[in-house]
């Protein structure tokens, strides 16, 4: 199973990475390793998928979301989750792996620099809009004890969006427009500097990210704007 890991000085017992599409079972237009099972993939296909996952994972137990593209988080508190939906999850806890899904939306993972707390966030551009990075990181602590990677995403070059994006942003801050490109009537939009501007000013400075594209990448990554019916990557972070 082929991974990202973040290059991060995050502290030694908090573990992350990002899976690719590759390592899998899953067959056609889900090949390799589709980890949703919402997406129309065979499940004993993606139940084989999570089995290989969890077997990085070791003494680790992932728990996984029903996202929404909204701005909910759920705390974890024990190795036993009801399917929530939320587009967040964060712990104190050692051993529960926060998860979430993407396949183009922003995958933001977050942790204490005591090693102590660590989140993990879909980031979509509603999600991202609405707040959800700022509110994960008030659950965690104060912003300059967090540090931040933001994982592959669809990148700027591909990323076209309608002008109420553009203002939907630029309303709740105004710099964000440094985020986008206007290329005649098109907008062009970067997740990830809009995810490093609301880091930044809500006072996270240590903010690190993979710069990859998922559009651009079809042998490595799953991309619904790309190839709309299509499965899903997964990023996650926990503690020991």
């Amino acid at each position: 199973m082929a991974v990202i890991t973040p290059d991060w000085p995050a502290p030694a017992n908090v573990h992350a990475f990002s899976t690719t599409r590759q390592g899998g079972v899953s067959r056609g237009i889900y090949q390799n390793l589709n980890l949703g099972t919402h997406v129309g993939d065979e499940p004993q296909d993606v139940a084989q998928n999570r089995q290989r996952l969890q077997e990085l994972l070791g003494d680790a137990q992932p728990c996984w979301l029903d996202q929404v593209h909204g701005t909910e988080l759920l705390e974890l508190t024990s190795g036993i989750q009801a399917r929530s939906s939320a587009d967040g999850s964060y712990s104190f806890h050692p051993n529960l792996a926060c998860v979430v899904m993407t396949a183009d939306c922003l995958p933001v993972l977050l942790c204490r620099l005591d090693g102590q707390g660590v989140s993990a966030i879909h980031a979509g551009w509603r999600g991202l809009c609405g707040g959800i990075i700022e509110k994960a990181a008030a659950r965690l602590g104060p912003p300059r004890e967090l540090m931040a990677w933001l994982g592959p995403a669809i990148g700027p070059e591909c990323f076209e969006v309608g002008p109420e994006v553009v203002e939907a942003f630029c309303n709740k801050q105004p710099e964000a427009i440094d985020a986008f490109i206007q290329k005649g009537e098109r907008w062009y939009g970067s997740l990830e500097k809009l995810a490093m501007q609301r880091l930044q000013h809500y006072g996270v400075e240590q903010i690190y990210k993979s710069g990859l594209c998922t559009y651009s990448d079809p042998e490595r990554f799953y991309s619904y704007r790309r190839d709309g019916e299509t499965g899903r990557m997964a990023s996650l972070i926990w503690f020991d």
